[in-house]
């Protein structure tokens, strides 16, 4: 692509816009493949919600934090990751909304997307530890960045084995939508076929991922305003548009553990954003050269995710306009912590 730093600004709005648009059609585009997937492999809605869905629409997003951490952009970088985990929990309440026949987290109960719930909450752990440590590193790569994948693939692994063998069950209900096969008999679209398709459309997003992040990190030299604002509420949200697409998409398909787990196993990958811009950031650690700006959408993402996962446990059918009361506080601190970046810059 052109040097962004010689586009006019008008340019570099359109350019922000058109790369959104792209993520937005691969993103609608993957979730019918996804499901399809789910139906052919066995590996269920939840699973390959979580792992493939989860990790292809968020491409685009660790394109933009490798790039800014390359660039030197530590803030942009970091608040990319986590604002990007913030805004696609909210994309959850949105879509509690949209399914008026019960609570979403009621409805698509699963024990695999609390084991992630749970999983997600220990990865966003680590890195607060790591600001609050000692400012260590090896070849400029903090070790919790080292851990962050390990804990990642353990935890994938955990999932599935909690859907192939669980030694929890959620009670069925009336509402419950369970996780049913309903590929289409008349299907003869080759697996391999699937895949690669699905291969395709990520490499599009990511692209469009590189493309965002060249054109934020300048606008955020041209404006002034502070690379921790434009990670956690431009970059983030405009890579996060997938998740919204697929989220909703799902959840009209009535592939409810799809959109759940989509979120949740997003998110969960979302944290390896942060091992990807430790090593691409070579003047030490990633994690001390943050600020408290970033701090606070880490604080924030831990927040709405524990809210979720106290949904999941709690399942309410019902809540006030026909939404849970976890939506509710979900979309109530997403708001808040947006006003308050905005007043504070």
């Amino acid at each position: 692509m052109p040097d962004a730093s010689q586009l006019p600004f008008a340019a570099l709005i359109l350019g922000l816009g058109l790369a959104a648009g792209v993520i937005l059609a691969g993103g609608l585009r993957m979730t019918g493949l996804a499901d399809r997937i789910a139906d052919r492999t066995g590996l269920g809605e939840a699973l390959v919600g979580g792992a493939l869905l989860g990790a292809a629409t968020s491409l685009s997003g660790v394109v933009v934090s490798l790039s800014a951490a390359l660039d030197g952009r530590a803030s942009l970088a970091f608040s990319n990751s986590v604002g990007g985990i913030a805004a696609q929990t909210a994309f959850l309440a949105l879509a509690d909304l949209l399914w008026r026949r019960a609570n979403l987290e009621h409805a698509a109960a699963e024990l695999a997307n609390l084991f992630q719930s749970a999983l997600l909450l220990l990865l966003l752990a680590l890195p607060v530890l790591a600001y609050g440590g000692p400012d260590i590193s090896v070849f400029a790569v903090h070790p919790v960045s080292l851990l962050l994948p390990v804990l990642y693939a353990l935890g994938l692994i955990g999932t599935h084995r909690s859907r192939q063998a669980p030694m929890w069950q959620p009670v069925k209900t009336a509402e419950t939508r369970e996780d049913a096969d309903e590929e289409d008999a008349s299907d003869t679209t080759p697996t391999s076929r699937l895949f690669l398709t699905f291969g395709l459309l990520m490499a599009v997003m990511g692209l469009a991922g590189y493309a965002i992040a060249q054109l934020a990190g300048e606008l955020a030299d041209r404006t002034g305003v502070s690379a921790s604002l434009v990670g956690a509420l431009l970059t983030a949200v405009l890579t996060s548009l997938p998740e919204l697409v697929t989220t909703l998409a799902a959840v009209r398909r009535g592939a409810l553990q799809l959109a759940l787990g989509g979120i949740i196993g997003g998110n969960t990958f979302d944290t390896l954003f942060l091992t990807l811009s430790d090593i691409g950031y070579r003047d030490g650690s990633l994690y001390h050269a943050i600020g408290r700006g970033d701090l606070f959408w880490l604080g924030t993402g831990l927040a709405m995710t524990g809210v979720l996962l106290l949904g999941q446990l709690y399942r309410q059918k019902d809540g006030p306009a026909g939404i849970g009361l976890e939506s509710v506080a979900i979309l109530g601190i997403y708001a808040g912590a947006v006003a308050l970046q905005a007043v504070a810059g």
